[in-house]
């Protein structure tokens, strides 16, 4: 997934997931190039965690 389409689906401003990834608290993503990706399996964990916690 793209950064956007991250954002989207976390219903998130683009600049709070700026925020997290910096923080190391956000999804785990990768720099490919100039593009930071995440992905689909990662961001699903990434909001059953924070609904567990």
């Amino acid at each position: 997934m793209t950064f956007d389409e991250t954002a989207d689906y976390l219903r998130l401003p683009k600049s709070t997931l700026y925020f997290l990834v910096a923080e190391g608290r956000g999804p785990r993503s990768a720099k490919l190039g100039k593009r930071r990706m995440f992905r689909r399996e990662d961001v699903v964990q990434y909001v059953a965690d924070r609904v567990a916690a």
